[in-house]
């Protein structure tokens, strides 16, 4: 049975992302600040044979999240899926925002996505097996005007770009998610009723982006509007991914003649054979 641990799971796309793993027949371990809500997403997704773990935990606390840490890197209780989705926003302009919550956006966005991944990745690869998601936003592409949280973002899909480019040939995949507005009940004034091209549902953005996810791909951009003005950014990036894989792949077989002994052909991880 495989274990999805997923945080940022007491409300909206993580509780989407709870409901739908459970579903499918995956463990789950739930993490995030809120006690109640990640309780009541845990009777939520409750389901005979999956088993529903809740960690409470605040990940801008370096005690706490070091405690995730040691849960996704126990080699008795596998995670086999990480999904990086606990998002900080200020919420104001830079300029106008006190330090302390500025230094939150940067400890949930930035170094627990860093930290819990680099917590997930060896096992993973050692198992020969494992998924990563890292939620980023629409906002890593446009930022709004004065937001150090897009640049979080922004942070979520180099990070996502550079460490999936190094795991060609170990059969983990990670994935950038990059939502638009999700339909949350977070924003009640502003969600419009019936539908619109701006907002998406939570459930059907977690469905894009297991499927996308399948199938190989690097970035999900669920919703027609965001897709098509993402698949424009993205061309360059594609091209770098692209000639990343290759450099690596040429560097691996480089030291592999180099040394005169058979090594993996995955760069960066040389065995000798």
């Amino acid at each position: 049975m495989a274990t999805a641990l997923v945080t940022g799971a007491s409300r909206g796309l993580g509780a989407a992302f709870a409901q739908r793993l459970a579903r499918d027949g995956l463990d789950l371990v739930l993490v995030a600040r809120d006690t109640v809500g990640l309780q009541r997403v845990a009777s939520e997704a409750a389901r005979p044979g999956v088993s529903v773990e809740v960690l409470a935990a605040d990940l801008a606390d370096a005690t706490d999240r070091a405690a995730v840490e040691r849960r996704i890197a126990d080699p008795h209780r596998p995670v086999d899926l990480l999904v990086n989705n606990a998002s900080f926003e200020c919420g104001v302009d830079f300029w106008t925002a006190a330090a302390a919550p500025l230094q939150t956006e940067i400890d949930v966005n930035v170094t627990a996505v860093m930290m819990l991944t680099h917590a997930a990745l060896p096992g993973m690869i050692e198992r020969g097996q494992g998924w990563v998601i890292n939620v980023a936003s629409f906002a890593g592409y446009l930022s709004a005007s004065g937001s150090a949280h897009s640049a979080t973002k922004a942070w979520m899909l180099a990070f996502t770009d550079t460490v999936e480019a190094s795991l060609s040939g170990t059969g983990v995949r990670m994935i950038a998610l990059v939502p638009g507005r999700l339909r949350t009940g977070k924003h009640r004034d502003l969600e419009p009723v019936g539908t619109s091209l701006m907002w998406l549902d939570p459930a059907a953005v977690v469905d894009a982006c297991l499927s996308d996810l399948a199938r190989g791909r690097t970035v999900c951009t669920p919703g027609l509007l965001y897709g098509a003005v993402v698949r424009t950014l993205e061309t360059p990036r594609r091209t770098l991914r692209t000639l990343a894989r290759l450099a690596g792949h040429r560097r691996g077989y480089m030291r592999q003649d180099a040394r005169g002994h058979q090594l993996e052909t995955s760069p960066g991880r040389e065995r000798a054979q």
